[in-house]
């Protein structure tokens, strides 16, 4: 496996220290979750649901009509989203109407309220989940959330100001190049493999997952 100090080389060379650095400065910097009401975790994780696959400028454009019609993501009154408030967000314009990923809203506050009655608080569970155990917290996003697998779940993450290394494309073809794994990040023993890695970097380095991210893809893309 390459040293981050070779990877952070490959990514100089191609975009120049004063570009990688600007662009670097424009990543979501990483704080604590912990302090998060939860209602600010499910907005957040509902905003990343409604974008994938669809124009992110629209989702965000209606977001202030969606913290309307939701409550405020309130989990305790999402967690209880009858047929009837279904029918009435259907029916509202200043919101996507996808009935699919309305009815995620309540799935995913059934999940965080479970979080909270174990642990009390969602937000303090998954900001105090270790980061050199990342792939724990997205198999339990995959596993126990809905619609929150893959990038969706990882997006919304990095958006909430969690520490954590995305899995993208030019991420996953950096790892390649770098030697730590052979084919896509998708399989257990590629997802440890990746964990390891960044793991080491950090050890070596001592940046943010969140940065060794950003250079990995810079380093290919």
């Amino acid at each position: 496996m390459q040293s981050f100090e070779t990877i952070r080389a490959r990514a100089t060379e191609r975009k120049g220290e004063a570009e990688l650095e600007r662009l670097l400065s424009e990543s979501h910097a990483p704080r604590d979750i912990s302090t998060l009401g939860d209602d600010r975790v499910l907005s957040e994780f509902s905003k990343r649901i409604f974008q994938a696959g669809f124009n992110w400028s629209v989702v965000e454009n209606k977001w202030p009509g969606f913290e309307a019609a939701f409550h405020g993501f309130d989990i305790g009154r999402n967690a209880m989203m009858s047929d009837e408030d279904l029918d009435l967000h259907l029916k509202n314009a200043d919101i996507v109407r996808h009935a699919k990923k309305i009815l995620s809203i309540r799935d995913n506050a059934i999940f965080l309220s479970d979080l909270a009655e174990a642990h009390g608080s969602a937000a303090a569970h998954i900001g105090g989940w270790p980061t050199d155990d990342h792939i724990g917290l997205l198999n339990l996003l995959k596993s126990r959330g809905t619609r929150l697998g893959g990038m969706t779940g990882q997006y919304a993450l990095r958006f909430l100001g969690r520490d954590c290394f995305i899995l993208s494309r030019d991420v996953v073809t950096a790892l390649g190049v770098a030697g730590v794994i052979d084919g896509p990040a998708t399989s257990k023993s590629a997802l440890e493999k990746v964990q390891a890695a960044f793991n080491a970097w950090h050890a070596e380095t001592g940046e943010s997952y969140t940065r060794m991210s950003r250079i990995l893809a810079m380093s290919v893309g």
